[in-house]
């Protein structure tokens, strides 16, 4: 997806960029746009996740979102399966898709560079207060495994660079979380799933999306607002959801 958004690089340095059917005020003045224009990019494993959950309602009318490992992004949407944001993210430093064995119990300092993955899977998750007493939204406990704002603590890591870089190769930084911009996460994370439950979905970089996700069916037509991106660019795909979509590229706030 990043080669694609390259292209909306101007339209995001004056301000959010609004995908999608327009917000209601404004839907009487604004023609209805095409489904292809309507759609956000996403690598074709985030679109078969998205339209078999939607589609299964596995989420079961809880807000989710998915996480692409390979391309470091996250896709944020609300409880009615409408997708709310996009934006790129930093993840574990390791590749692989299980934690380590009691890794959510060892202090940070004891956890070795090949133990610092991002798990795949499906997770039940929901706000709740860290070790830094700043809430975070907690995708598994156990593992220590969260999401929040990217932490500018440490200049030597360069994390708001590797944010805002247009290349995946370079968010695995992490012990496991996920970091995302600090606007994406106030005006899109925080509301989404405030006072409710959620579901993660962690696409896996090491094995097959059906040995992850067991329950998982392909489906013969589209159910989400995404559409597939390849090297010749947007395979054109149908939408049945409505409503706009934040796309949060490369976000240059700060964080506390």
């Amino acid at each position: 997806m990043r080669d694609p958004l390259k292209a909306i690089l101007a339209a995001w340095a004056l301000g959010v960029l609004s995908v999608g059917v327009p917000p209601a005020s404004a839907a009487a003045a604004t023609p209805e746009r095409s489904a292809e224009q309507a759609q956000t990019p996403a690598s074709k494993e985030v679109v078969r996740l998205a339209d078999w959950v939607i589609a299964s309602d596995d989420y079961d009318g809880m807000p989710f979102l998915i996480i692409d490992k390979v391309s470091a992004e996250v896709f944020v949407f609300g409880g009615d399966g409408r997708l709310r944001g996009v934006a790129p993210a930093l993840l574990g430093l390791a590749h692989g898709d299980d934690s380590a064995p009691g890794i959510g119990e060892k202090e940070l300092s004891k956890i070795t560079p090949e133990e610092r993955t991002t798990p795949a899977g499906r997770f039940v998750m929901g706000f709740g207060e860290s070790p830094s007493d700043k809430d975070v939204l907690w995708v598994d406990y156990d593992t220590a495994v969260s999401i929040h704002q990217v932490p500018l603590n440490n200049p030597k890591e360069h994390r708001l660079q590797r944010l805002q870089s247009p290349t995946p190769k370079d968010n695995r930084i992490t012990f496991g979380c996920i970091n995302v911009p600090v606007e994406f996460y106030e005006k899109i994370v925080q509301p989404t799933f405030a006072g409710t439950k959620g579901v993660a979905y962690v696409l896996p970089e090491t094995r097959p999306l059906e040995e992850v996700f067991a329950a998982f069916r392909p489906q013969d037509a589209s159910r989400s607002e995404l559409a597939a991106s390849s090297a010749t660019g947007v395979d054109a795909a149908d939408t049945v959801a409505t409503g706009s979509t934040d796309v949060f590229p490369y976000s240059t706030a700060n964080s506390h």
